[in-house]
C-alpha cells in the first residue's frame, strides 16, 4: 500500500471519459495534480450526491491545476449505463476508472476483499507523483468536495511556499504559519 511522501506505482487502467473508454495510466497526468476519488460502487445512494458535487465543482478543480479520476471496482460498461441513466451521473465530465480486479483500490488501501468493493477514499497527489494526503472512511459517511479542494489548494500553496504550512481549515487567501517563527513564545 502507497504511503503519504511516496511516489505512487505507475498503473494502466481503463476509464469511461466523454462517452468513450480509453485506457491511461497515471504518468498521462504527470504535470497535473490528481485527484482519486474512491466509491463503493455504480448505482448506490451516497455515491451520487458525492459524485455529483465533484461534478458540479470539476472547473474549479481544473482552475487548481488538477484532475479527478473517481475509482470504483465495477467496469466502465457500468460507469456508461449508469451515466446514461442518471441525471446526477449525467452531470460528470471527470474520467470515471474501472477496477473490476481491485488491484488499484488494493494498492491505495480501500478495497473490501469480502465484499469485492471500495471503501470511500480520497487522495491527493502531486505533480511528480507523490502522493500528499490522503482520507479513507466508512461507506455510510459522504464527502465534501468543497473541502476536498481547500485539502488540493492547501496542498499545492505549502508546494510552492517553502517553510510554510497551513493551519485548520486554511483557504487560499488566509494567513499561513512558519513553525519556529510564528509559534515562538506560544507554545
Amino acid at each position: 500500500m502507497v504511503k503519504i511522501g511516496e511516489k505512487i506505482e505507475d498503473m494502466r487502467f481503463e476509464v469511461f471519459v466523454n462517452n468513450d473508454f480509453k485506457k491511461v495510466n497515471f504518468s498521462d497526468y504527470k504535470g497535473k495534480w490528481l485527484v482519486l476519488f474512491f466509491y463503493p460502487a455504480d448505482f448506490t445512494f451516497v455515491c451520487p450526491t458525492e459524485l455529483e458535487q465533484a461534478a458540479e465543482m470539476y472547473d474549479k478543480f481544473k482552475e487548481a491545476g488538477a484532475e479527478i479520476i473517481s475509482v470504483s471496482t465495477d467496469t466502465v460498461f457500468s460507469h456508461l449505463a449508469w451515466h446514461d441513466s442518471s441525471k446526477a451521473i449525467g452531470k460528470i465530465k471527470f474520467p470515471m476508472a474501472a477496477d473490476p480486479t481491485g488491484k488499484m483500490c488494493q494498492y491505495f488501501g480501500t478495497y473490501i476483499e469480502d465484499e469485492g468493493l471500495s471503501l470511500r477514499g480520497t487522495f491527493i497527489i502531486n505533480p511528480d507523483g507523490i502522493l500528499k494526503a490522503m482520507d479513507v472512511h466508512d461507506n455510510s459517511i459522504g464527502r465534501c468536495s468543497s473541502e476536498i479542494l481547500r485539502k488540493l489548494q492547501a496542498a499545492i500553496y505549502v508546494e510552492g511556499h517553502d517553510g510554510e504550512v497551513c493551519p485548520g481549515s486554511w483557504k487560499p487567501g488566509d494567513k499561513t504559519l512558519k513553525p519556529g517563527v510564528d509559534l515562538v513564545g506560544k507554545i
